[in-house]
């Protein structure tokens, strides 16, 4: 059964930082492309970030382009999402996902001051 776990939000000023994590199982971790996807309330699903399994490749949107960094450790099966310079319109259900497939529950990071 494919798991991913999200971990690390919660609530922080505007120009702060955070760090989410998100821990898989239930698959071959390192031979997949994997994402980071977020929701604000009232919107739709919004990418943000994508490294892929091969070279370890990212690609951002550009709303976050420059402040967050997607990274992944897979001998631990553990994908990381760097956030700075947080900003109140990062608020947002921020997700794990599997490029194309499952997604994890989500956990909620809250910019505000």
């Amino acid at each position: 059964e494919v798991q991913l776990v999200e971990s690390g939000g919660g609530l922080v000023q505007p120009g702060g930082s955070l760090r989410l994590s998100c821990a898989t199982s239930g698959f071959i971790f390192r031979s997949y492309d994997m994402s980071w996807v977020r929701q604000a309330p009232g919107k739709g699903p919004e990418w943000v970030s994508s490294i892929d399994s091969d070279f370890g490749s990212t690609t951002y949107a550009e709303s976050v382009k420059g402040r967050f960094t997607i990274s992944r450790d897979n001998a631990k099966n553990m994908l990381y999402l760097q956030m700075n310079s947080l900003k109140p319109e990062d608020t947002a259900v921020y997700y794990c996902a599997i490029l194309g497939g499952d997604w994890g529950q989500g956990t909620q990071v809250t910019v505000s001051s």
